[in-house]
């Protein structure tokens, strides 16, 4: 698509903007949505937005594996998974009245930190299995999606019939619908689909920009993908979340992340049913491991806080806001290192 190097920094720069603005306007979209339809933000945030905020990732990632570049494909799918736990504290930032982990306090959201943290070890497990790729397929790819729809059941069936129920404190925020909504449900949802695939239109311009980047900025594919497309590709996370931070809706921001890292996991499945040279999981660098494992670490520490519930931290930061940024500069510098 892009042929030389500035017109390719060009286009980058201009997809990733799109990509902020149309995010910036779905948060909006997705919390009037999730009042009126009856969901809830916890809900619409798994089922709905998180599947959204993923296109941007699930264009960039599918169309590098079918271009055979599976370096460039897995570490930008999961370097965003790591940029995504990241942005929670960076939100965790922005909310000054109590530890976000705290007031946003959800069973759907534990679950989906659970779910996440099983889905994260079956490519892994790929990784260091034994080369077997069933039709170019390797049987992990099938087994990410059933684990997937059955986790999404088990969450469904935990909002519909929880179990226990998180402490009410005077920092809890809950969802509470607001009955002030000016035009129809069904523009609501045609803005909301139209933003949707201009994030994915986005997403896809963003990564053949990035190849070309790669290729004449003499850049491997590992940085380019799990530093620079999987940042730009989740910048409708970190928008979506402090916009819906700021529009009081913490629920819908916390399983946004969480859901989209969920979903993020049927990307890194059709990214191996696109890659024509057997399984993906194979031919990456070992090194794409180190996203995946930090990305469990995580998102087990931000499970921990959602458990503890600590209400304010040093400087009203959360212990485990705290440890996932000093984690996640770890793991860039280790990337780096390794070229």
């Amino acid at each position: 698509m892009f042929s030389s190097l500035i017109p390719s920094i060009i286009a980058f720069g201009i997809a990733a903007l799109v990509i902020v603005i149309a995010g910036s306007r779905l948060a909006g979209l997705a919390d009037q949505l999730a009042d009126r339809t009856g969901m809830g933000e916890a809900l619409f945030g798994v089922l709905l937005l998180a599947g959204v905020t993923s296109l941007p990732d699930f264009a960039a990632t599918l169309s590098a594996a079918i271009d055979s570049r599976p370096d460039l494909a897995m570490s930008n799918v999961m370097g965003s998974m790591a940029v995504n736990l990241v942005f929670l504290g960076v939100a965790d930032i922005v909310y000054r009245k109590a530890n976000l982990e705290h007031a946003a306090a959800s069973t759907v959201n534990l679950m989906l930190a659970g779910l996440l943290i099983v889905l994260l070890t079956l490519p892994l497990l790929a990784i260091v299995s034994p080369t077997v790729a069933g039709w170019g397929v390797h049987p992990v790819t099938p087994l990410i999606v059933i684990a997937y729809l059955f986790g999404l059941h088990l969450v469904l069936r935990t909002e519909a019939k929880p179990m226990w129920f998180p402490r009410l404190t005077r920092q809890t925020v809950p969802d509470k619908p607001s009955p002030l909504y000016h035009g129809s449900l069904a523009a609501a949802w045609i803005s909301f689909i139209a933003l949707a695939m201009v994030t994915a239109i986005a997403g896809w311009v963003l990564m053949e920009a990035a190849k070309v980047i790669a290729d004449q900025g003499g850049l491997s594919d590992t940085l380019v993908g799990g530093l620079l497309t999987a940042l730009a590709t989740s910048t409708p996370e970190l928008v979506t979340t402090i916009a819906a931070i700021r529009y009081g809706a913490l629920t819908l921001a916390v399983s946004n992340i969480f859901g989209t890292n969920c979903f993020n996991m049927l990307v890194v499945a059709a990214a191996d049913m696109g890659y024509p040279q057997g399984s993906i999981y194979h031919d990456m660098a070992p090194v794409q491991m180190i996203w995946g494992l930090v990305s469990i670490l995580m998102t087990a520490i931000l499970l921990l806080g959602m458990v503890r519930r600590e209400t304010y931290g040093i400087g009203r930061i959360g212990f485990e806001s705290t440890l996932i940024l000093g984690i996640y500069a770890i793991a860039i510098g280790v990337v780096v290192l390794s070229g």
